[in-house]
């Protein structure tokens, strides 16, 4: 017996157009593109944006404009900014998305995990009691409960409450 697992929603990701270079300087360079490019906030440092495969729903980043693959060389200033949205979107996703928990980290270098490594970013992971099923325990798949885009909407509607500039 064969397993078959169906997702047509991945039909535009292998037919679509290819994003030559650097998918986060793509993003951060298309300033009118940030609803199709599913950009949450962006600023003069930095900007946040939905994974586009996503570890648990809301899982999005926060990018530094900077292509840079090391973290040691980052303007202090952006650093800070990442690191002041770092605890925005915390609150963001505990408070208003309703997160139990959150897990951040940073992949750096291939050696280190990264799947983009050529330039840095941040994961921010809401995290629900109860969030792991048997989905994810014995075939490495994971099932979400809702749709990406409503998640997508959800998050941006919330940024005005919970991320500020200063």
């Amino acid at each position: 017996m064969e397993d078959i697992l169906y997702a047509p929603w991945r039909t535009q990701y292998i037919t679509g157009k290819k994003i030559e270079g650097c998918v986060f300087c793509h993003i951060s360079k298309e300033t009118t593109a940030d609803n199709t490019l599913h950009v949450l906030y962006r600023d003069e440092h930095c900007f946040m944006v939905m994974n586009k495969y996503p570890y648990t729903p809301g899982h999005f980043m926060i990018i530094p404009h900077t292509h840079t693959d090391k973290l040691e060389e980052l303007n202090a200033e952006t650093w800070l900014r990442m690191s002041m949205l770092a605890q925005q979107g915390v609150r963001l996703l505990k408070e208003g998305f309703g997160a139990d928990g959150v897990n951040i980290g940073m992949n750096l270098g291939k050696a280190g995990g990264a799947g983009i490594a050529e330039h840095i970013h941040m994961h921010l992971v809401p995290r629900f009691n109860r969030d792991t099923n048997f989905m994810t325990s014995i075939a490495d798949t994971r099932v979400y409960s809702t749709d990406f885009l409503k998640i997508y909407e959800k998050i941006k509607s919330l940024v005005p409450k919970y991320i500020s500039v200063s």
